[in-house]
Order: C-alpha cells, then structure tokens, then sequence
C-alpha cells in the first residue's frame, strides 16, 4: 500500500450535512472504525486535485464519505505524528517528540499519568483493538496493553503481525483497527515505471530541477500511489465478504508524512513534508456519515483522534488537543507542526500554517537545512547533490545553504512551492508579527518541551547506534565519554 503526493490546487467545496455518525443506521449499537494508514503517502491523487495516475479505490472512499483537503500533519517524520495520533497531544506538550525516543532500555520514556492511549480508551469503552503493521510510538509500553495478536519488534520499532477483524472471537464486538499501507517504502521491484505512469503529466516543484530524471523519480512514487490503491481495494474486497461488516465500518485514509523522494519534503515542515490525504468515508453505508462531499477548511490531522472518539460514541478527554472534525462549531484559524530530532540528526524547527500563509521559526540558525540523514546514502540523494554540485542545472536552491535564515514567511496561493521568503519584506510585516505572536503563545501555553536539550543518556542510545553520523555539537560530550570508556576497558 502508499503514500500520496502534494496537491496544491484549490477545489470546489461541496459538503452537505453538518453532523457526523447515526448509529441507527447499523446493525449494532456500535460502529467499526478502520484506520487506513499510509506510510509517507502525499496527496497526489484525484480527490485532492491530481488525476496524474488514477486511483479508483481511493476515489471510491472519497465519493461514499468526506475529503479534507487541506489536512496538514503535526510532524514531518512518522514517530511523533503517530505519537501525537495516539495520545490526542501534540508529541512536544508530552516530551516525546523526538524521532524514536526513549524505546531502549538505556533511556526510557514515560508519559504523563494522565495520558490515555486510543487503543486503550477503545477498549475500555468493549472494542477489539488491532494493529496491522508498524506503530511507532516514541516510549516504552507492552503491545498487548494496547492491541491483539502477535508482533515483531526491532531497535526502532514494533509492529503488529497479520491480524484482522476476523480474528475477533466474539464476531458481534465492535473494533478499531490500524492497517498500515506501505506507501511511499512500498518496493516496486526494477519494473519500467514509465510504462505505468507517464512522466509529462508530472509537474516538478520550482525548488527541484525539472529534468527527466527528477520527473523518474517522482513516477516511482506515483506508482507507489497507485500499489497503495490497490491494497486499498484488496481490503476492501475482504470487508464486501462479510455484509455486516461492511455496511457498519467507518473507514479512514490518511497518511503521516511526505514522502522522502523528493529531498525536502519528508522530515521537513514545508507542505511538502506535512500536507496530507485525509478521508473518512463509510463505503458500505454512507448514511454513516451525515456529512459527505469536499471540505476545504484548515484541519490538523491531529483532529483524527477525537473525531474517531466521537464517532464511537466515546467522551473526548478533556485534555485532548485534537477536536471533533465533525463537531458543528469546528474552526482552526491555524495548525501547528513541529520538528525536532530525527534519527541522528538535532534540529528545532516549528511552523504556523494558515490557509493563507506559513510562518516557520528555525532556531539552529547555524545548521544546514539539509544535515547529514539517512537519505545520504541514497541513490537519488548522490544523483541530485551531484547535479547541483556540477552547476549544469539551475532552480531554486536556497534551502541548500549552509546556514538558516532564523523566520520564514511564505505567501501560500502566490508561493505554494514556499521557494520566497517574505520575512525580510515590509509589506508582510504585520503577517510576520501575528505568526510570531501565535506561535510564542503556543509554545507557552503547551509547553513545548523541544525547549530544552535531550539527556545524555538519550544522546548516549542514539550514538550507540548511529556512531559517528552523531556530527552535531550535542553529541560530544557522550562522544568524548565514550572515549574514555574504551581506553578505561583497553587498560
């Protein structure tokens, strides 16, 4: 399954309905909620405005339910948008923000008591809960406090082996289940991709060379778009052979991140990195959903937590940061997405979007916007630092700098590419001032936890693993005691 590319075209809003679920219209008192979850999928698909590949199972789930499309993620990497998806907070108001934090016993995280987990809420309140597939939460916890069935686990992650709704051992229980979509990691083998996508309807973004092995390069997650679909409709299919199943599930498409192809859109807090496909629909009996047709309002996808809540018939904590997509006086005048540590590499970088405009704060001004990461060693990566190195192609290059500027300011319907930085300009100062003020004010009022240094003891787990990838300053105390430590045994 997959992930899904940018869509930064403007559409027609077309919603009727203003309420959400009517379980009256099911079989049983409660509803199913499946979560489709796509793996570093952006929206380049139909129902956000891109008819590049066809998509007919996504467009499917569309036509039978409601499509944000303007959803934008909380993160740009995987671990603290499904950390934020799991607790119904932002990642960085409970301290576990940073990319594959705390899971190894070197370093533990805990979170606040007060915290409840979805799964756990779900369960509480009589459902089977599953996971198919990876989690990525950023602590320590035991699987089956939280889902059914068997699972692997690695360094970095846990992940739920094959399970199902079928699996359930009393059929008439509700459940709640995660499918993870392999997206934009899906492996299509060394096929042609071109024979499966044609690459002149492919448009390059203005910060990326617009030459054909960029366009290759972005069919190839075209085609991941396409592979998603159709592990769309393979679940679907399954959900057709039992009625009562698919008349009562409310399923849900989304996806985490954007996808690492294009180098600065994944981990990063451009659209390209955060804006995200987001459809819930209930194919099998759209009188699930009073609400159906296009949705053009600013939403976070953190809002899925207390929307799925809610349409379980579940109270929402009254800690929750996500709010009720569904709910009739539903409005966000901005969302906020945040970046901090991804794998071995230290940042700090957060950002306001409004429908309008993107305001994003970058406080290691001394850092590269691309650092060293794990995309280095790839072959796209080498291919593209190659060509830009050879000044045989021009584009817009300002995010290759060495440095940062300390404030962006894009203009989103004149710059949806976010290449101008408007935060030096006069005529945007007052734009400037209000992004500023709104962010200081989230940071306090959350108490952004990116504020203060990870443990050494953390540190420590990442060099472990990283070894000298760790080139940020941060790094060199546990470097030099790790040092130490070595000649000590030596002796």
């Amino acid at each position: 399954m997959k992930k899904q590319v940018l869509g930064m075209l403007g559409l027609t809003v077309a919603v009727t309905g203003v309420t959400s679920c009517n379980s009256a219209d099911t079989d049983d008192s409660k509803i199913n909620i499946l979560w489709l979850f796509g793996e570093d999928v952006d929206p380049w698909m139909g129902p956000f405005g891109d008819s590049t590949v066809a998509t007919p199972n996504i467009d499917f789930l569309a036509e039978n339910g409601v499509t944000f499309t303007h959803c934008y993620s909380v993160s740009g990497v995987s671990s603290a948008t499904r950390s934020a998806l799991a607790t119904g907070v932002m990642a960085t108001t409970i301290g576990v923000h940073n990319h594959r934090s705390g899971r190894t016993y070197g370093a533990p995280a805990h979170l606040p008591d007060y915290v409840q987990i979805l799964p756990q809420i779900m369960r509480k309140n009589g459902y089977f809960t599953y996971n198919y597939g990876k989690d990525d939460f950023n602590w320590q916890y035991n699987w089956r406090d939280y889902w059914a069935g068997d699972f692997e686990e690695t360094w970095y992650d846990k992940c739920g082996l094959e399970i199902s709704w079928e699996d359930r051992k009393d059929k008439t229980q509700p459940f709640f289940g995660e499918i993870e979509l392999k997206g934009g990691k899906f492996n299509l083998g060394k096929g042609d991709i071109t024979k499966l996508v044609d690459t002149s309807k492919i448009r390059v973004p203005s910060y990326y060379p617009n030459i054909p092995s960029t366009k290759l390069n972005m069919a190839h997650h075209y085609a991941q778009i396409m592979a998603t679909d159709k592990s769309i409709g393979e679940v679907l299919d399954k959900m057709k052979k039992d009625p009562k199943v698919y008349k009562n599930t409310i399923v849900i498409f989304f996806s985490d991140n954007g996808w690492a192809g294009i180098l600065r859109d994944k981990q990063f807090l451009y659209d390209g990195g955060i804006h995200m496909p987001l459809i819930i629909s209930a194919p099998g009996n759209p009188k699930l959903l009073k609400q159906k047709g296009v949705r053009d309002d600013l939403v976070s996808l953190l809002d899925l937590t207390a929307t799925t809540l809610k349409l379980a018939g579940i109270d929402i904590p009254d800690y929750y940061e996500s709010k009720d997509l569904f709910a009739p006086d539903y409005h966000r005048d901005y969302v906020v997405a945040a970046k901090d540590r991804c794998d071995f590499t230290i940042d700090r970088v957060r950002a306001i979007r409004t429908l309008d405009f993107k305001y994003i704060r970058n406080f290691m001004t001394d850092r590269a916007l691309m650092q060293p990461s794990y995309r280095d060693k790839k072959q796209s990566y080498k291919d593209f630092m190659a060509l830009y190195k050879s000044g045989k192609v021009k584009f817009e290059d300002a995010w290759l700098s060495p440095v940062r500027v300390p404030e962006e300011l894009y203009d989103l319907h004149a710059d949806p590419d976010e290449t101008h930085n408007l935060a030096n300009n006069p005529k945007y100062k007052d734009e400037l001032i209000k992004m500023r003020e709104r962010l200081d004010t989230w940071i306090k009022e959350t108490g952004d936890q990116g504020q203060y240094p990870e443990s050494e003891a953390a540190l420590q787990v990442v060099y472990d693993h990283w070894g000298e990838r760790c080139v940020n300053p941060e790094y060199d105390k546990v470097k030099n005691k790790t040092k130490r430590t070595k000649k000590a045994h030596k002796k």
